[in-house]
């Protein structure tokens, strides 16, 4: 097995994370059950003891058109995406490019702005162990029951790229900050927002060290520089807490925090 040499202060979208070697999913499929696979890790806060990682080789980057698919290998990035549809005329990927990432994890968390998700146009996709249609996988909200490593997806094609749609999307992102974070941290209730209960509760604007629920978007965990993973999960936990005393409702987390002993309330 082949390893790549990571720095996550680098190259996590928290800068947080030590130097460490993950192992390339290649075309041996052994033993991939002993890890835990990542992409660009634009939602995963790395602490100092995180689980035997592995990520996708690049043979897995890919796009192109198949028997009238869009197929999509998981290590793609999501602007490479973006970029081939408007160069294609190929409509209803217009919001990838405002979310971070690669095809696999996409599809893993059912990504999407609002009612625009990724499972939309999905057909199927293909894993080490089978092929998997889209009315045979649980999903919904920023979620998935997908257990195994996504290899590709195949998607249906609609023509007319909508440049319209690529400014709304942008101007939907607009509130966001631009600091250091992993997007969302927490899924919204339903019938709520996570940003409104965490500033409800005080906690926009509070900041542990370097790490702060940003004021710009109190659902956003913010790195001002140098900030710690002990921090991140201080502020984490005290978010669930403080709106759950308050409301009771128990805030889910979006991010993934990838460490054996770490703890959160929910």
């Amino acid at each position: 097995m082949q390893f790549k040499t990571i720095d996550f202060s680098k190259y996590s979208s928290f800068k947080i994370g030590d130097i460490i070697d993950i192992a390339l999913l290649q075309d041996n499929f052994e033993d991939i059950n002993d890890y835990y696979l990542i992409g660009a890790c634009n939602n995963a806060l790395v602490g100092p003891n995180p689980p035997k990682l592995m990520m996708l080789d690049k043979q897995y980057d890919y796009i192109k058109i198949e028997n009238n698919l869009l197929k999509i290998g998981g290590a793609t990035p999501s602007g490479k995406i973006a970029s081939f549809c408007k160069k294609h005329n190929i409509a209803n990927f217009e919001f990838v490019s405002h979310l971070p990432g690669k095809l696999g994890g996409l599809v893993y968390m059912n990504a999407g702005l609002k009612e625009f998700e990724i499972f939309n146009n999905l057909k199927y996709i293909t894993t080490p162990c089978s092929t998997k249609h889209k009315e045979d996988i649980v999903f919904g909200y920023r979620f998935t029951n997908i257990n195994e490593p996504i290899l590709e997806a195949a998607f249906h094609i609609e023509h007319g790229f909508n440049q319209d749609k690529v400014a709304m999307f942008k101007k939907m992102r607009a509130n966001q900050p631009s600091t250091p974070s992993a997007g969302s941290c927490f899924k919204n209730p339903e019938g709520d927002y996570a940003g409104r209960l965490i500033e409800a509760v005080g906690l926009k604007g509070k900041k542990v060290g370097n790490m702060e629920f940003s004021t710009k978007h109190a659902n956003f965990l913010v790195n001002h520089g140098n900030g710690t993973f002990e921090d991140a999960v201080f502020l984490i936990n005290e978010a669930q807490k403080r709106v759950f005393e308050a409301f009771e409702i128990k805030l889910e987390l979006e991010i993934v925090i990838l460490d054996t002993e770490a703890k959160t309330l929910f």
